[in-house]
């Protein structure tokens, strides 16, 4: 038999007849058993519940018992226990008990990141509901707190089926249950948090933010409380929606794409629902392929990241920012020297993005770990890999690509053979014959294929024969299909003259492909004979003018590189020609062309780590140095040093502590690129006197040395050291330097030697001078600083609207290098400026500034946009939002790094003014004397400290009471 309490009481036996169960007394009974089934009920509590007019009465108890057990008959008998009685059904006879466990079983999958299983459950869950629970029953103690139980559970399982579907791409079909849900629950948060989510997804942001406030609005009247965390913090990444980086998108196809119908359809639902799959399978199999296509027709962004270049896990994390478009850090090394998996957790923690991976085969250890962390701290990150074998983690769901069906095959062969040889008309049989023999590997089809260029399909089917032996195959190995391949991959290779040979092996020394003109240096080589390796597929034209090589033909290529012995040549003339190209563009990078020559550089920066690790590892000296100071301006700009680092500093201690003769200056941009992350410390504390004295020898003032951006880099790795003022000495006397950009970095650090003076107009005037020396050249990396410096100082004396308009021109220049973490520095700001008069543009410049950090993992920059809207929340009066952000920020801050100095400062402030606000003047002192204790980190008086960072009059007085 079967019991129902999710509408009006009902029982059903296992034929589906309903059970007449008589007058509204019988069902309450029976309600009130089926609450816990098979739980004894005590007979008191029952009698209370059910007596007459509420009046308890054993004696009508015990006839409605009978009658409902005369109704009920065996099939669910009605036992008496001590004193009271017990209904022995089992769980799964009762809607609730099921509703309960589906209900169970849903989270738990929407938990897992099991979205589809999760809406089946859920679904199945909602559907047993017919009503309100326990319906038309009279006014029950125990009635009324299981209704308000089960339908908590009712809501719940919905807000998780709408979740569910949500994370589906089914946005806008649960829109109006969500509305309905929040007219219907206005205090409820979740409902109110998914709407603004669906109507995002939407396209209707602005309408997700009027939701957001009226929520606000009722909890405040009738609460008296602020949003949650969670919905403050999603109200925060709506106002701050804004463009990404560009990510690296899956590389252009000039081919079709053939016979992966299926495999499309399922790896794209698994995809959707799951957030791993990795695709395995023998190389030429056509894994990347597939992973292109699925990359290309996915929802929503995507980033795509080649991982054959890299030769080991070190540059793992630096080459998937480099993919994501992010930089390391800020213009001034606002995050400090953070490693770049930290700097890639925090971009990806709230990142919606599909990441796929290419080639993780060789990196499959360093792969899975990176990957766990991701996907563990990311939970909107979902990941594609390609692997000859499994990444080995949980939740990875493995898909084997296996060769085409024949029929695909012949498709493949045919259309590659048209491409090949004008007019080519197939002959079904032999192009079955020969896909076949090659186990229809999708790489050995085509390299087949290209050969018809010079061969009849005759001919070819013949020499395929003999090549590979085939007679009758059967079913056939991974490895013996390996074989197959690379047989292919032989004969191809053969086939090509000696001239082409050479260009082919040669060209496996780059790293990520290469421009034709790159090819034609380094392969000696020319465009014709290039031209020929793509007609026969042993290159690939990838687009924009670059050629690549598949990996599987790379690595035969580079075994007959070695056999000819032109390994280190060839290595050498790749080293020679990337060292040429980094000192042609390095002085156009402190100019007005650094947006031409800036994506350049970025799109060769894995044969420029190339060069350089060979470089080191080969133990020459002068080609690595003259390499890392010629790029050095490339790694600042681009926010890459993190890439380098690793080479510098073994390249530091193959050196030792004396600088090779007349690679001073290169020696000391190696120091200052080694010193860009926390591995480097060791390194900069070693060499920095060395690196130091070697500088000013390059650069003594009246003649220029080789590299000036080390001048800046100089100053800004010294200015948390004890002992700064030979940096600044160094760097202040290029004033009358022959080079401009020398001049110009001379004014803006001796801009900041009179700072602290009693007038400020020396100092302003430097800036002035820096930023009109900057701008003379293009340079709006230099301008930008300048004018940044120069608003702060607007704004100390008062002048808001000088320093925000200056601040709007800094913004215009690092948006036009989408410098993500410089723009949201000056956002922040900029909010500051306009804070104590538009309270609303400071809220939307700080909010937008807290996107902008989050899309570049900046950890600092959130930080900074947090303690922005705190000191707004503080303004309106709303302390423990005020208090929630401030701490937010605290915890986010580095404070042992110098540009993090005024941003702690700040909060510290704000977290004092939170408490003497409540009244609590102990801990609002200790936090006062905490902020002045920072602030004297800069070297200046606590007063002057605290008016340099920015912080008005009444917290100065505040700090220092």
């Amino acid at each position: 038999m079967r019991f129902g309490i999710l509408g009006d009481t009902r029982a059903w036996r296992d034929d589906g007849a309903e059970v007449p169960l008589g007058g509204p007394a019988r069902r309450a009974l029976l309600a009130l058993l089926l609450v816990r089934p098979g739980a004894v009920v005590p007979a008191e509590r029952l009698a209370a519940e059910l007596g007459p007019a509420g009046v308890p009465s054993a004696h009508a108890l015990h006839s409605q018992v009978s009658r409902l057990r005369a109704c009920l008959g065996a099939e669910a008998p009605i036992e008496r226990a001590g004193a009271g009685y017990r209904l022995l059904a089992a769980d799964e006879d009762v809607d609730a008990c099921r509703f309960e466990r589906l209900a169970a079983e849903g989270r738990a999958a929407l938990g897992s990141g099991e979205v589809r299983r999760a809406v089946t459950a859920l679904t199945a869950a909602l559907a047993l509901w017919r009503g309100a629970a326990l319906a038309g029953l009279p006014d029950s103690e125990r009635a009324r707190a299981a209704a308000v139980r089960l339908e908590e559970s009712r809501i719940g399982a919905l807000e998780d089926r709408i979740e569910a579907e949500l994370l589906l791409g089914e946005h806008r079909a649960v829109v109006p249950e969500l509305r309905e849900l929040v007219e219907r629950h206005p205090l409820r948060e979740r409902p109110a948090g998914l709407l603004m989510r669906a109507l995002s997804a939407g396209g209707e942001r602005a309408e997700a933010l009027v939701v957001f406030e009226e929520t606000r609005r009722r909890l405040a009247g009738e609460l008296g409380a602020d949003p949650s965390a969670e919905l403050a913090e999603l109200h925060l990444e709506l106002l701050s929606a804004g463009p990404s980086p560009a990510p690296t998108p899956p590389p252009a196809q000039l081919t079709s794409f053939v016979g992966r119908d299926d495999e499309m359809a399922e790896i794209t639902e698994l995809l959707r629902v799951t957030r791993l799959v990795t695709l395995t399978g023998p190389g030429g199999v056509g894994k990347t392929r597939l992973s292109v296509e699925l990359a290309a027709t996915a929802d929503g962004e995507v980033c795509f990241a080649e991982l054959a270049p890299l030769r080991d896990g070190t540059g793992l994390a630096q080459t998937l920012l480099n993919a994501l478009g992010l930089r390391q850090n800020g213009l001034q090394l606002a995050d400090g020297p953070r490693t770049p998996v930290e700097r890639l957790v925090s971009a990806l923690s709230d990142r919606p993005l599909l990441l796929v991976l290419d080639n993780c085969e060789h990196l499959v250890d360093d792969v899975a770990a990176l990957v766990a962390r991701l996907l563990a701290t990311g939970p909107r990150l979902r990941v594609l890999a390609t692997s000859r074998e499994p990444l080995g983690i949980i939740g990875e769901n493995i898909r084997q690509v296996r060769p085409l069906n024949g029929e695909a095959a012949a498709r493949l062969f045919t259309d590659r053979a048209r491409a090949a040889r004008r007019g080519f008309v197939p002959d079904p049989t032999l192009v079955r014959r020969i896909c076949a023999a090659l186990d229809d590997l999708p790489l050995a089809v085509e390299l087949a294929a290209a050969r018809l260029r010079t061969l009849d399909l005759d001919d070819l089917a013949g020499r395929l024969d003999d090549l590979l032996g085939v007679a009758a195959r059967g079913n056939r190995t991974p490895d013996q299909r390996h074989r197959t391949l690379r047989s292919v991959v032989a004969w191809s290779w053969a086939l090509l003259s000696a001239g082409e040979q050479r260009a082919a092996r040669r060209f496996t020394v780059f790293a990520g492909g290469a421009t034709a003109g790159a090819a034609v240096a380094v392969c000696g080589t020319d465009e014709e004979t290039l031209e020929s390796l793509v007609d026969k597929s042993l290159l690939e034209a990838v687009g924009g003018g670059r050629l690549r090589m598949l990996e599987t033909i790379r690595a035969y290529g580079a075994e007959r590189l070695n056999a000819a012995g032109e390994r280190e040549a060839a290595r050498r003339a790749h080293a020679r020609y990337y060292l040429d190209l980094a000192r042609t563009a390095d002085p156009w990078l402190r100019r007005a062309e650094q947006l031409d020559w800036l994506p350049a550089l970025a799109a060769e920066h894995d044969n420029l780590m190339a060069a350089l690790r060979r470089s080191v590892a080969a133990r020459d000296v002068e080609t690595a140095l003259r390499l890392i100071g010629a790029i050095s301006t490339y790694l600042w700009i681009r926010g890459v040093s993190a890439s380098a680092a690793p080479h510098a500093i073994t390249l530091l201690g193959t050196i030792g502590d004396t600088p090779p003769p007349g690679l001073g200056e290169e020696y000391a941009t190696c120091v200052l690129v080694a010193a860009s992350t926390t591995a480097g410390r060791p390194a900069w504390r070693r060499h920095r006197a060395a690196a130091g004295e070697a500088l000013a020898a390059a650069w003594p003032g009246d003649r220029s040395g080789r590299h000036p951006a080390a001048l800046l880099l100089w100053i800004m790795h010294n200015a948390s050291e004890a002992e700064p003022h030979d940096a600044y000495e160094l760097v202040a006397a290029q004033r009358d330097n022959p080079d401009p950009w020398a001049r110009a970095t001379s004014l803006y650090v001796t801009g900041f030697g009179h700072l602290g003076g009693k007038e400020p107009d020396p100092a302003e005037h430097a800036f002035h001078l820096a930023a009109d020396g900057y701008r003379a050249l293009g340079d709006r990396w230099g301008t930008a600083l300048a004018l940044d410096v120069l608003a702060g100082l607007a704004a100390g004396r008062g002048d808001r609207a000088r320093a925000v308009e200056l601040t709007d021109e800094a913004l215009a220049l690092t948006d036009e290098l989408g410098a993500l973490e410089d723009s949201a520095d000056l956002l922040v700001n900029r909010g500051d400026h306009l804070a104590a008069e538009d309270p609303e543009a400071a809220g939307a410049d700080y909010a937008r500034a807290a996107g902008l950090a989050r899309r570049a993992g900046s950890p600092a920059g959130l930080s900074a946009a947090l303690r922005g809207l705190g000191d707004l929340a503080l303004a309106r009066g709303e302390l423990g939002e005020a208090e929630r952000l401030y701490t937010d920020a605290l915890e986010r801050i580095d404070p042992h790094w110098v540009k993090s100095v005024g941003n702690r400062v700040r909060t510290l402030a704000g977290l004092g003014r939170v408490a003497e606000a409540r009244g609590d003047q102990v801990t609002a002192r200790d936090r006062y004397r905490q902020s002045a204790a920072s602030a004297s980190a800069i070297g200046a008086s606590v007063p002057d400290a605290l008016r340099l960072l920015g912080l008005p009059e009444p917290l100065v007085a505040a700090v220092l009471s």
